[in-house]
C-alpha cells in the first residue's frame, strides 16, 4: 500500500459517504459547492470528475453529519499514511476525534485553571474563555519508559538526568500525559462566517501550551481558492492548509480559465500555505 493508494482510498470513502448534489436553478453541483457561485460549482464538477465520481447521488445528509464524516474518514486516512512512515518518524502514536486539549501534556493545567474559573464568578467575568477546545482530529503520542529508550543496551537515561521532560514516563509515573503533537482542523466547505474559529482555535493552542507547540493544520475541501485563502494566506497561526485533492482543484481552475482564482491558488501554492493532503503526513514526520 503505497502513500498514493491511500489517497485514492480516501477519494472512494468520500465519494461513497459524503459527496452528494444538490439542484439550485437547474445547476446540478456536489455539496461542496456553493451554488450561488459559477466558480465554485465549475471547480467542484471538475474535482470529482477527475477523483472518480461517476455517479450523482442526492441522498440527503445533514451539514452536521457530512462535518463529521469528513473528520472520521480524514482521520482514517491520517492513520494509515502516517503508519507508513514509522521508520522516519517512530513512536507510539494515537488518534483521537473532539478530544479536549486539557488531556494532554501541554495543556493539562488548563482542566485546573477552568475549575478554578468556575468557583469564582469574579475571575469568571474577567478570564472567561474557551480555554478547553476539542480540536477535529488530535496526533498524540506516548511518553516512553526508560527501557524503550535505551533498548540498545546502552544506559542513556537514568534517574539523576532529564528529570523534568514529559517524554519519560519515569518523570511523571502513572500521571503521565500523552503529548500533543498535532491539532488537525476539518472543514467541509469555508464561508467567511465560519473560518475565523479555526484561526482562534490555533491562537489558543499557541498562547495556551506549556512546552512544545504541537503541528497546527486545517484540511477542506473547499473548491474556491479566494475562500481557501480565509484561512490559508498569512503567517504565525497554522502552519499549513491542506486541500483534500488539490491536484485535481488545480486542473480544474486551469481549465476554466478563471485567471483571478488561479493567481491565487498559485500564490497559496507558490507562498507555501496550501498543500495537498498527501503531503500532510510528511509535513507531520518532520
Amino acid at each position: 500500500m503505497t502513500i498514493n493508494d491511500l489517497r485514492k482510498e480516501y477519494h472512494r470513502d468520500l465519494i461513497q459517504q459524503v459527496i452528494r448534489f444538490g439542484e439550485k436553478k437547474g445547476v446540478i453541483f456536489p455539496n461542496f459547492a456553493d451554488g450561488d457561485s459559477k466558480a465554485s460549482v465549475c471547480f467542484a464538477k471538475g474535482i470529482v470528475k477527475r477523483i472518480g465520481c461517476n455517479t450523482e447521488n442526492t441522498e440527503n445528509i445533514s451539514g452536521q453529519t457530512t462535518g463529521d464524516l469528513f473528520e472520521s474518514i480524514t482521520r482514517l486516512f491520517l492513520e494509515k499514511s502516517f503508519n507508513l512512515l514509522q521508520h522516519i518518524r517512530p513512536g507510539s502514536w494515537l488518534y483521537h476525534m473532539q478530544s479536549p486539549i486539557s488531556n494532554y501534556d501541554q495543556y493539562e493545567h488548563l482542566a485546573y485553571l477552568d475549575e478554578i474559573i468556575k468557583k469564582d464568578k469574579t475571575l469568571a467575568s474577567t478570564l472567561r474563555g474557551d480555554y478547553i477546545i476539542k480540536p477535529d482530529i488530535i496526533l498524540s503520542r506516548l511518553p516512553l519508559l526508560d527501557n524503550e529508550i535505551n533498548v540498545h543496551k546502552k544506559v542513556i537515561v537514568g534517574n539523576e538526568i532529564a528529570t523534568l521532560n514529559p517524554l519519560r514516563k519515569e518523570n511523571n509515573n502513572e500521571q503521565s500525559k500523552q503529548i500533543l503533537m498535532a491539532s488537525i482542523s476539518c472543514k467541509w466547505t469555508i464561508r467567511s462566517d465560519r473560518s475565523q474559529n479555526t484561526r482562534t482555535e490555533a491562537l489558543n493552542l499557541i498562547r495556551n501550551r506549556k512546552g512544545n507547540l504541537p503541528h497546527i493544520m486545517a484540511v477542506t475541501a473547499e473548491p474556491l481558492p479566494t475562500r481557501i485563502a480565509a484561512i490559508a494566506l498569512g503567517t504565525g497561526d497554522l502552519d499549513c492548509t491542506y486541500h483534500f485533492a488539490l491536484n485535481e482543484l488545480i486542473e480544474s481552475v486551469k481549465e476554466s480559465e478563471n485567471e483571478d482564482q488561479l493567481d491565487m491558488l498559485n500564490m497559496m501554492v507558490d507562498g507555501r500555505r496550501l498543500r495537498d493532503i498527501s503531503d500532510l503526513p510528511f509535513d507531520l514526520a518532520i
